[in-house]
């Protein structure tokens, strides 16, 4: 069983091309709908796919995967294969967009629900998320210069570090990683939940630069524009003459994978360098968390496509604001350094209480923020 796991891993991440992160938390769901293998995959349908991954062009790009892969292997199927789907990206975003309409179409939900109602709200999710969720938040704080679209970069690279850590304890990936073979040397380094960042500098980046001018004039920002909004939260400190202009966490692993070449393939521009993308972070954390299920007596009618996207935005904003709240109790109290630190405790305090081993770190379980609340420094 252990290996068919991470068989399907590797195919997910390696062959499918989506993050580990994603790949980790729908093996279970898969090995359930009997899709353990890519000839079961490209044989499926493609809505039986698209409930697993909550995504159409995620499934599709699973789907033709499995199909190019099989037909490699000389599998019988008479169904054409295509390349994989582009990464979609963020809503509203287009090449001619200014720097603000960016940081705007980035921005995620706010919740309004009162303190009571938060305590007594339970999500659904894995700890992959959970951990974007605690990166983006404490990032607020312990670098408040940073635009939304830097956060969810640096919070993804997170993921992927920790992701692949976890991949590594398990048997999934083996060898040095691509930090430890020196792919990393000469970027510079931020600390984001205890995990070093390789990140890249934007200099030429300003994410205020086509904000209207009635928007400045009312002094209206949250995440549209930039996190500098948080400071009067937070008490200045010396480290504060030291921040950066927002950054880009580099993917040391896709750098590493682009430069070996592929039997049959056109070497890969060398001189693009991979980063984590603020949208497919931003995609991934709207995904991935829900409610509990009901289990009404009789069945009823599935609920349509937007109501599911509703309510996983709404339970975003839940989780969000849960873990805001504590992070603003201790940020008067607590240096940058130590405010980070603690944050990586908060999140093992609070991790979905799923079973240990092969399935236990991609399996969804309970997260109740009646326990996030809880942390919260005492008046």
């Amino acid at each position: 069983m252990a290996a068919q796991v991470q068989d399907l891993l590797r195919f997910l991440s390696q062959d499918a091309k989506i993050p580990l992160a994603l790949a980790m938390g729908k093996t279970l769901e898969l090995q359930k709908a009997n899709l353990t293998n890519p000839e079961y995959i490209a044989k499926g349908k493609i809505e039986v796919l698209q409930t697993i991954f909550n995504d159409p062009k995620v499934a599709k790009q699973v789907l033709n995967a499995a199909k190019r892969v099989t037909k490699k292997r000389g599998s019988p199927t008479d169904a054409t294969t295509t390349s994989p789907q582009k990464r979609r990206k963020g809503p509203n975003i287009t090449g001619d967009s200014t720097p603000y309409e960016i940081e705007s179409a980035l921005s995620l939900p706010v919740s309004s629900a009162s303190e009571d109602d938060l305590s007594n709200t339970i999500l659904v999710t894995n700890r992959a998320p959970l951990v974007l969720a605690f990166a983006l938040c404490v990032l607020k704080y312990t670098m408040p210069e940073q635009p939304i679209s830097s956060r969810l970069s640096l919070a993804q690279a997170v993921v992927s570090v920790n992701s692949r850590s976890k991949a590594v304890s398990l048997g999934i990936e083996s060898g040095k990683s691509a930090e430890e073979e020196g792919w990393g040397e000469g970027h510079p380094v931020v600390r984001v939940l205890g995990r070093e960042i390789r990140v890249l500098k934007r200099w030429d980046y300003n994410p205020r630069e086509g904000e209207p001018a009635s928007s400045a004039a009312t002094g209206r920002s949250a995440d549209t524009a930039s996190a500098a909004n948080n400071e009067d939260n937070q008490r200045e400190t010396p480290e504060d003459a030291h921040r950066m202009p927002p950054l880009w966490g580099v993917d040391l692993e896709a750098m590493r994978n682009s430069h070996h070449s592929v039997p049959g393939k056109e070497p890969k521009d060398h001189s693009v360098l991979p980063i984590y993308t603020a949208q497919s972070a931003r995609s991934y954390l709207l995904r991935s968390l829900s409610k509990p299920e009901e289990h009404p007596p009789e069945p009823v009618k599935p609920k349509p496509a937007t109501v599911v996207q509703n309510e996983k935005k709404e339970c975003v904003g839940h989780l969000l604001r849960a873990i805001d709240l504590v992070c603003q109790s201790w940020a008067s109290t607590l240096d940058h350094r130590e405010l980070d630190r603690r944050a990586w405790a908060w999140y093992l305090r609070v991790r979905p209480d799923v079973q240990s081993g092969v399935h236990g770190w991609g399996e969804k379980g309970q997260v109740k923020l009646s326990g996030i609340l809880s942390l919260r420094r005492d008046p």
